[in-house]
């Protein structure tokens, strides 16, 4: 009698609701999983229904290890997720500045311009700024969100007095080419060594003589570091590698600015493989943080030993020789630590201009490692296919890189948004690793959505045919009911299946 009483306008709103509700709860799942990387539902369902269901004890020694171990794994993630400075990060005027000009888009982002600012104002600036009326000058410099600005107080900075961070400025966003920065250079150098060996007399005074002191080796460090950086990009590479020799052995303890990668890709310019070998030896320690650089360089020595002669059709015929597997594992823990690299090497995906500050194991990372190496990895022969033929093989090794790695921690998680604060994801499309697989409840709420929708119009398209097929469906769906309730009368004497109904 129920049946019969339905009409077809009430399958239509039924179906119609339904729709409208699972419609809505695939858009929400959508943007949660857009925004977070995961499914909401499953989300509630393991943080809050599980352990009403499962019954946890959170109390035992094993939980409490367990619990240990989770923290020790996201402290290391979030060290890991550090930014940190782009070793050789472009000159903002005489590069970010002309490509700019050239295609109209902007290369940095705010953020990443934004950290370039706390950079400056913590190595640049001090407490004592305001003795001076220059330096007070440029710490208000530093602190200008517009360029024009900075560049403005800087030539105010230096009608006053020379000032070596003025012209640090000027070279690094007003000049419009590589010559004209390294002259500024060049004059911020004079002055920075004046600055720094006469506080380096008054450092012991006190504790603002001592921060004076501080912030000129910060300057000087940075000046002599940009410099050589200069007459790399202007081809006088033995000239580069002698300033960036004589930096590291005069300031050892100033590994923040991480020189040796700069002097690494150098030598690779330079073709000077034994002195990389011995950069290498000193810097791939276990104990020091890795980079892709140190990682892709090791792999790329290791395979400049055998990859001109490399086959994989001879090598799966005959085995991998001794070298060609310390090539392999070499490439394999390269990829495992920024997974992001072979795509750009292997020209799969396309280059943009590196940011000034990147994310290890983090897709900014590779883009900068790749822009200056990838000319390195063409030189040696049989290098790129040797990565080709081997560098999937890694993700073999680690099934599940987010929970555990092979040679070094799992994979951080926060890499994604990180990488999209630091690229400009206008024209980029950021790489993300492992790849993201879509929830299993947004397939299912996004088919649930489509077929009440397809009910819904069928329903009001053919009302009389859609009722009968319902009648006919739900006929069907009952029909075991039916005929258990029919065996169990055949069995049950009919006076105890009385009895029974009444209760």
């Amino acid at each position: 009698m129920f049946l019969n009483t339905l009409t077809p306008k009430f399958y239509v709103a039924l179906t119609g609701t339904s729709s409208l509700i699972s419609g809505l709860i695939l858009i929400f799942e959508w943007w949660y999983f857009r925004k977070y990387g995961t499914s909401f539902i499953e989300q509630v369902s393991v943080s809050h229904l599980r352990p009403l269901l499962g019954g946890v004890d959170t109390s035992s020694p094993s939980n409490t290890s367990a619990s240990n171990g989770d923290a020790d794994s996201s402290r290391q993630s979030v060290s890991e997720c550090k930014v940190w400075r782009n070793p050789l990060n472009l000159f903002r005027g005489a590069e970010y500045n002309r490509y700019t000009w050239v295609t109209g888009r902007e290369p940095l982002t705010y953020y990443d311009m934004n950290l370039s600012a706390q950079d400056h104002q913590t190595f640049f600036t001090c407490d004592s700024d305001h003795l001076r009326p220059a330096d007070a000058i440029m710490q208000k410099a530093w602190r200008e969100r517009n360029p024009q600005a900075r560049i403005t107080a800087a030539h105010e900075a230096l009608d006053l007095e020379e000032c070596a961070t003025a012209y640090v400025l000027l070279a690094e966003e007003e000049a419009t080419t590589i010559v004209e920065a390294e002259k500024l250079f060049k004059q911020a150098l004079k002055v920075g060594e004046i600055c720094y060996r006469r506080s380096q007399q008054l450092q012991h005074h006190g504790a603002q003589y001592e921060a004076q002191h501080r912030r000129d080796t910060n300057v000087l460090v940075y000046i002599k570091r940009r410099l050589a950086m200069c007459s790399r990009k202007l081809g006088r590479t033995r000239e580069a590698i002698k300033m960036m020799r004589d930096l590291m052995k005069e300031f050892p303890l100033l590994s923040m600015f991480n020189i040796h990668e700069n002097l690494l890709e150098s030598l690779l310019e330079l073709q000077n493989y034994a002195d990389v070998q011995a950069v290498l030896a000193k810097y791939d320690d276990i104990s020091l943080p890795k980079s892709a650089t140190i990682c892709y360089t090791a792999a790329l020595l290791k395979a400049r030993a055998v990859s001109d002669k490399f086959s994989p059709e001879a090598a799966s015929r005959r085995g991998l020789s001794t070298a060609e597997m310390n090539a392999v594992e070499a490439i394999h823990r390269a990829v495992e630590f920024n997974p992001h690299v072979p795509k750009y090497l292997l020209e799969m995906k396309s280059l943009i201009l590196p940011p000034e500050h990147i994310l290890k194991r983090g897709d900014s990372e590779a883009i900068a490692y790749t822009f200056f190496h990838l000319q390195h990895w063409k030189r040696v022969e049989g290098a790129l296919n040797l990565l080709h033929c081997t560098w999937e093989g890694t993700f073999r090794m680690i099934p599940y890189p987010l929970e555990k790695g092979h040679l070094f921690y799992p994979y951080p998680v926060c890499t994604e948004t990180a990488d999209r604060e630091l690229l400009p994801t206008v024209f980029h499309e950021v790489s993300v690793y492992p790849k993201k697989e879509l929830p299993f409840f947004i397939l299912f709420t996004a088919g649930l959505c489509s077929f009440t929708a397809m009910l819904a119009l069928l329903t009001h398209q053919f009302p009389e045919l859609m009722g009968v097929f319902a009648k006919a469906f739900l006929s069907t769906l009952f029909a075991p009911l039916n005929f258990i309730m029919e065996k169990v009368e055949s069995i049950l004497p009919s006076s105890l299946w009385h009895q029974l109904t009444r209760i």
